[in-house]
Parts: C-alpha cells; structure tokens; sequence
C-alpha cells in the first residue's frame, strides 16, 4: 500500500505550511500529492506551484471540477501539467455537488452519470491527440452548422496514457467509475463496511468493462490524528464530520449523509443533518458518534494507527491519502512523518 498526502484547499491561512508538508512528503518518498477545489483555490495552479517546488513526488487534482471546466480544457490542462511535471501528474474529477455546480458555475446538476461519462470519453479523447469530434447528449463537437472544425491538441503530454480517477461515493457512480477509470478518490472509507458500501460497486463496474478489481487504485482520503487520547482526536475531526454529513448538500440531496446511512448510522445522520442545517453547528458535531469517525480516520499512537493501515490494506485500498490535523507546521509534519513509521511498522512499506 502507497501513502499519499493531501493538501486539501489552498488558501486558508496554512499555504506556506502545506508546501513544507509537500515537501517533506516528496523527501520520505509519499507516493503522491493531491490538491482540491471547491469555490476558492484552484487545483491545477496549486499543482503547478507543489510541482515546481518538488522534485520526485507525484501531482494530482481531487478533484478538478466537471462544471468548472470544457472537456478540452481539463484534457489541455492536464496535457501541460504531464509535461512541466515530467510526467508526474494524476488527473482527478468529479461532479462537485449541486449546491456548487449550480450555485457558483451555473451548470445543471442533471444526469451526473451521463454526464460524466461523456467527459471522460472527450478528455482521452483529446488526449489521445485525434482531431477532436463527439456527438453526446451533453456535448457535441465540433457544434453543427458552424465554423468550428475537429482540432488535434498541439501539446505531447510526456506518457502516451495519463491515468484518470473519479470522486465516487453513491453506488451507480461508484460502479461507473469502475468501469470507466484507473482509480477511484473516496472519502469516509471505513475498513469495516468497505465491501459493502464501496468495493461490490467498483467490482461491478470492473467487471463490466472485463477488468478485474487488481490493478485499479483505490484511493480514500483519510485525516489523521496522533496521539495518546482517541477520544479527544476522536473530537478534533467533529467539525469535519458534521460539516460533511449534515451540511454538504441539501437535505434532499447530501451524498455523505447518505454514505453514513449504508453504514449503519442513518439515524444519527438524520441528527447531525437536522441540526446542521437549523444552523446550530456545535450541536451537529456533538451528534456525531465516536465510532463513526474512529471507523473513518486514523486516531491515536502510531502502533494503533498502524493497525488501522492493516485494516486499510485488507479492504482494498492501494493508496492511502493522509490528510494530518495540526494547527502549526511542526504538528503537521509531525504527522507526515508518523504515517510513514506506521507504514513501516505494520509491514506495508
């Protein structure tokens, strides 16, 4: 099992901390970097500054965003990034969720799947440097009745193939992206509800395109905290939870809430996401139990988290993306460096 780091969204009060932790992840040889937007930094310029200031370990975008961008452009964009990197950049993507996709792009959040599955075909597509032509439901190039007419991407990316993985969380996307991708970028994974929640639905998609699930990368994002007191790591990471289960999404429409539901937990996701959306934040994060961010995240001495990267690696996973808490530079380098004593101690390195 690869450990990977993720930087998460520039521009909250921590850069010139994130790129000491990138760095320091490229000197104890982490396999990966990612980076994500939502409504404030962007991923691509991040990955270029990391980049440029890194010399061995890989970029990647988790995600870039399907509404901020035309297929070509992402497919340009991660032409450039292959090419200025040497060849070290990972292209992520996803949907985002309706809140940003209509709120802040004004792109209807509609038909996801379908939607999803068109871009992925333009970007290797263009990728693959074919004069670019595609009739979909989504996406017609070049459009009829005009001047437009198929262009070939002038730029080499420095592989012939750059690998492509998608933020899944529901089933039918999770089994899409199965069929569809190199890897899968999930967040919440508990060892424990792995086949039922995540690996039957990849399975399936793989099993659709003739593939077997050995040689996809699965690829959760996991927060880490060390320590002594799981309990009060346990607490640290509340905020994180509540803000993810009660009020990422409508209460109509929230896919992490839904993803604590499959998992046991569906009424005190109701809590949290009645509570979070009233708008009182300190009582959704008191909602939310102990055992399901223990399940979620690595919390406690390094042998503990040790034994949890066991369980990670027993349900599948191929990358684990750490994320460590710390509110100064040294706690969070700290952290980086306690992920690659766990790995080794638990026999993964």
């Amino acid at each position: 099992m690869r450990l990977g780091i993720n930087l998460g969204y520039w521009g909250a009060g921590m850069d010139a901390d994130n790129l000491a932790v990138a760095q320091e992840a490229d000197r104890l040889g982490y396999d990966v970097c990612w980076a994500a937007e939502a409504y404030g930094s962007d991923a691509a310029t991040v990955l270029t500054w990391v980049a440029a200031k890194t010399e061995r370990i890989d970029v990647g975008s988790a995600i870039f965003q399907i509404p901020a961008r035309a297929p070509a452009m992402t497919a340009m964009t991660a032409a450039t990034l292959d090419s200025l990197t040497e060849g070290r950049f990972r292209l992520g993507i996803g949907v985002s969720g309706p809140q940003v996709s209509e709120g802040w792009y004004g792109v209807e959040f509609g038909k996801p799947l379908a939607r999803t599955r068109e871009y992925v075909e333009i970007v290797r597509k263009a990728l693959s440097r074919e004069r670019l032509s595609y009739a979909g439901e989504h996406w017609t190039l070049p459009l009829p009745g005009g001047p437009g007419k198929p262009i070939k991407l002038t730029v080499h990316p420095v592989r012939e193939h750059i690998s492509v993985y998608i933020a899944a969380i529901g089933p039918k996307n999770l089994e899409q992206t199965g069929e569809i991708a190199e890897g899968a970028l999930l967040v919440f994974y508990s060892p424990e509800h792995a086949e039922e929640t995540t690996l039957r639905h990849l399975r399936a998609g793989r099993a659709k395109a003739g593939k077997e699930l050995a040689g996809f990368d699965i690829v959760p994002t996991v927060p880490m905290a060390v320590g002594d007191d799981v309990a009060a790591l346990a607490d640290v990471f509340r905020p994180y939870t509540a803000l993810y289960v009660g009020g990422m999404g409508s209460a109509k429409q929230n896919f992490y809430n839904r993803l604590a539901a499959r998992m046991g937990y569906e009424r005190e996701a109701g809590e949290i996401q009645s509570a979070y959306l009233a708008g009182d934040k300190a009582a959704a994060a008191a909602a939310v139990p102990q055992e399901l961010i223990d399940a979620t995240t690595l919390l406690g001495p390094v042998e503990r988290i040790a034994d949890r990267m066991r369980a990670y690696a027993e349900a599948g996973v191929t990358s684990l993306s750490l994320a460590p808490s710390g509110f100064t530079r040294e706690e969070r380098i700290a952290g980086v460096r306690a992920g690659v004593e766990a790995l080794e101690r638990a026999g993964l390195a």
